[in-house]
């Protein structure tokens, strides 16, 4: 029961619609629909900006009344310009005195299906969004005290990294975020609260009836669904930044939804429907007035578009964000942002890690899944699925290639000049800052601002390099930066917004033809070398590079191994690519240089297995193992060390394929270093973590973080911190002592450097579970497979972005002391 009070003149509700006429967005009509308690009078007050447009006073005689008036050249909202109106309506009673004032926020938009496509204001529209769930590791689904705090910070992340759009996934989330997306500019998919999964996938693996599917057709269930679908509409009718109604997730179909989807249309001719239900029961396909689908791969996509262009297509969930995730994200962006195509976008499942904090036995805080309450059945870690982490919610490594990805101004360099595609609706380039810069060998070389960059909307422009190429030795790229001009609500002044980088020159340097001196020693079964500064030793009992000492100094804990193996990510356990690729597991734990080698002859007759060969040349000694990899059908391969004076050791790895083996998910070069070596510095992709299928978004430069710093918050421990593209990277203490690695010239590399080793990281399912850390874990890496995320429960990775193992693979580094 509730006892209140209202004035006289009382407004209960209303509903406010912004009209055009066609395709003249320089006529609006401002449409309020008011609902009023009393008789009186209403004064109604449009402002931007303290400025009015107009003030008009109305009578009222209780029930309902309709106003409409005139806006000429309105200022559209968008996510690009969020500009929004003030509309504040005063209520006066018969004797003339105000009774009541409301404010309510307007944004002048056109939303609307026209030839099968989405427009706002006119133009194609792409979502580059993300679903959202309302959770908080601190109060789990409950909206506590700090949610205020924590959804602002989601906002302005969103922003930042060029998300525009939320889906409300699956139900309407608290007020505050419909008001913040109006005012910072996100689109809005409003979903209401139902989905009945549980129900219909047991229909659809044929275990039940179709007699078991909720709601369906069933008449109890009509009514509370459409009260349901009516709150939400009512709630947020209001808000600009909602431009479709979601009848709900995951939910079959039948005649409740199509009538729930008829009442809406009805309320409301502004917004169109979304319904992915329909997907799976397509008896009523008029529920929705898009094609939405669920983690199709691209090529599914352009199947599903070259049979006809009926309706515009999304994905309302795709990219599964499954712990080290998102890869082959471009393929998506490039196929929405292809001119006039049906495909218009998708939401990334999801924002946020849905984890909780929680102690563990020791008392130290953990970001905790399911099963760690002792709830039974779980689906342990299937919700740590966010671009975001959840104990912070600040963004994680996969959020670099979002922001990539998402950005709204494209940029492509080469050596004769680069072109600028504006990928905006509504704002030409020059609304940003232009920034050029040129890098020698990943160090800023020259920098320009760059005043003439203005590319309208929706165009493309070609310029001249503003840079001539030096003479100097080097690797040359040029970056071309977009940032903001001033300050905003969600970001300061410079922040970059889209970027672009290109290498658009290397000029080689006349290699040194110094021969450094040194010695060679063989004993009974050992072979030393000793050069300028170091010595290393080869152990034939022990099969590989027993010591490396620099400067008096052991720099390897143990010796060096082929290595074929990743910690599984959450994707590979999903797609079984550990029971497909696991020999290769095996491969880099037990592969050994024993039993195996070149057959040379016995001083007592018959001949005897040498491994190493040792090989004296000019410059350098060649020592090289061959190792049996323990596999079925039976592999080997080779790893070769060239020992110079000076100490560089340059290794090669080297492996001809087999008929019978599965890709490996890794081709490399571990070592195990002592963990006072803890601070790594690359040439190479950054500065978050890079893989072969996520490294649009990376920029090539010089970066530096701690060991530590590369294990990623991932709920499960799995593969993370991997850089690509790397030159040369350097892993040192304190002081600056460590090992350089540098990359073949032709060829970068793949670099990690952890404190666990794959196997390590493996056998824990949580980061309290890892050991205390005793070594720094370098691989040199070749090759490794992307990390996939098209879903993460079967799909695997893009096929180019595996190890191709059907011709012979070499992969050449070196290492050295500094």
């Amino acid at each position: 029961m509730w006892l209140y009070a209202i004035p006289t003149v009382h407004l209960e509700d209303i509903s406010v619609k912004t009209l055009f006429a066609g395709d003249d967005f320089t006529h609006s009509t401002l449409e309020v629909a008011l609902q009023v308690e009393g008789k009186g009078a209403a004064r109604l007050t449009l402002r931007r900006s303290e400025l009015e447009v107009f003030s008009e006073k109305i009578a009222l005689n209780g029930g309902s009344a309709l106003f409409s008036h005139a806006v000429e050249n309105p200022y559209l909202w968008s996510a690009e310009d969020p500009t929004l109106y003030e509309l504040e309506i005063e209520l006066l009673d018969d004797a003339g005195h105000l009774v009541e004032v409301t404010g309510q926020k307007v944004g002048f938009r056109k939303f609307e299906l026209k030839t099968n496509r989405m427009l706002l204001n006119g133009k194609r529209i792409v979502f580059k969004g993300a679903n959202r769930h309302e959770f908080s590791s601190i109060t789990g689904r409950a909206v506590g005290v700090h949610t205020h705090e924590e959804l602002l910070r989601d906002i302005i992340t969103m922003k930042q990294n060029n998300i525009n759009a939320i889906r409300t996934s699956h139900y309407q989330n608290q007020d505050a975020l419909y008001d913040l997306c109006d005012e910072y500019g996100l689109y809005l998919i409003a979903e209401n609260n139902l989905e009945s999964h549980g129900t219909w996938d047991i229909h659809q693996a044929g275990i039940r009836g179709i007699e078991g599917v909720l709601p369906n057709d069933k008449p109890e269930w009509k009514a509370v669904l459409s009260d349901r679908m009516n709150s939400t509409y009512q709630r947020d009718k209001n808000h600009p930044a909602v431009l479709i109604w979601s009848l709900g997730n995951e939910s079959f179909g039948g005649e409740t939804l199509l009538q729930m989807a008829e009442m809406v249309r009805r309320f409301d001719d502004t917004r169109l429907v979304h319904y992915e239900g329909v997907v799976n029961d397509p008896r009523f396909l008029e529920t929705t007035d898009i094609e939405s689908h669920m983690y199709s791969t691209v090529k599914d996509i352009k199947e599903y578009l070259a049979q006809g262009d009926k309706r515009p297509y999304i994905e309302c969930e795709y990219s599964h964000a499954m712990g080290n995730s998102n890869g082959a994200l471009h393929k998506y962006t490039e196929l929405a942002d292809q001119k006039d195509c049906g495909y218009q976008g998708g939401f990334i499942w999801d924002y946020i890690d849905q984890s909780i904090w929680k102690k563990d036995r020791y008392g130290k805080w953990f970001q905790a899944y399911g099963g760690d309450f002792g709830e039974r059945p779980t689906d342990y870690n299937f919700s740590g699925n966010g671009i975001a982490y959840g104990g912070d919610r600040a963004p994680s490594p996969k959020m670099q290639e979002v922001k990539f990805c998402y950005q709204n101004i494209a940029v492509s360099i080469d050596n004769s000049g680069f072109e600028v595609w504006n990928k905006n609706l509504f704002t030409s380039t020059d609304a940003f800052d232009c920034v050029a810069l040129l890098h020698r060998d990943g160090k800023l070389y020259q920098q320009q601002e760059l005043t003439n960059i203005d590319v309208a909307p929706e165009e493309r422009s070609s310029f001249p390099l503003p840079f001539m190429v030096p003479a100097l030795p080097g690797e040359y790229a040029v970056t071309i930066s977009f940032r903001l001009k001033e300050d905003t609500s969600w970001a300061k002044k410079g922040h970059e917004v889209a970027f672009g980088q290109g290498v658009i020159a290397v000029v080689r340097s006349i290699p040194s033809k110094k021969v450094t001196p040194f010695t060679v020693t063989h004993g009974t079964h050992n072979i030393g070398v000793r050069g300028e500064n170091f010595d290393v030793l080869f152990s034939d009992l022990n099969g590989g590079l027993t010591s490396y000492r620099y400067a008096g100094k052991e720099m390897i804990q143990e010796i060096p191994r082929p290595n074929f193996w990743r910690a599984p990510t959450d994707n590979d356990c999903g797609n079984n690519m550990g029971g497909v690729r696991g020999q290769w597991k095996l491969a880099s734990l037990y592969a050994t240089a024993k039993g195996i080698g070149k057959e040379i002859p016995s001083v007592h007759g018959g001949t005897i297995l040498q491994n190493p060969t040792c090989e004296v040349e000019t410059d350098s000694v060649v020592v090289t193992y061959l190792y049996n990899l323990q596999t079925s059908p039976a592999a080997e391969c080779s790893l070769q060390y060239r020992v110079f004076g000076d100490g560089r050791i340059q290794t090669t790895l080297h492996y001809d394929p087999v008929e019978g083996l599965a890709a490996m998910p890794e081709f490399g070069v571990l070592f195990k270093i002592d963990a006072d070596y803890d601070t790594v510095e690359w040439y190479g992709n950054g500065p978050a973590e890079t893989y072969w299928d996520r490294q649009h978004g990376a920029k090539l430069g010089i970066y530096q973080n701690k060991v530590a710093d590369n294990m990623a918050q991932y709920l499960v421990p799995q593969e993370c911190g991997a850089k690509t593209a790397v030159r040369w990277a350097k892993v040192v203490d304190r002081k600056g002592r460590g090992l350089l690695f540098t990359a073949d010239a032709a060829k970068p590399m793949f670099f990690s450097a952890l404190p666990y080793t794959p196997h390590e990281m493996e056998s824990a399912k949580h980061p309290y579970e890892l050991p205390p850390v005793h070594y720094t874990v370098i691989r040199a890496i070749g090759e490794q497979m992307g990390v996939g995320g098209d879903d993460s429960w079967g799909a695997n990775v893009h096929p180019e972005y595996i190890p191709d193992v059907t011709k012979p693979v070499e992969f050449t580094f070196t290492f050295r002391g500094i």
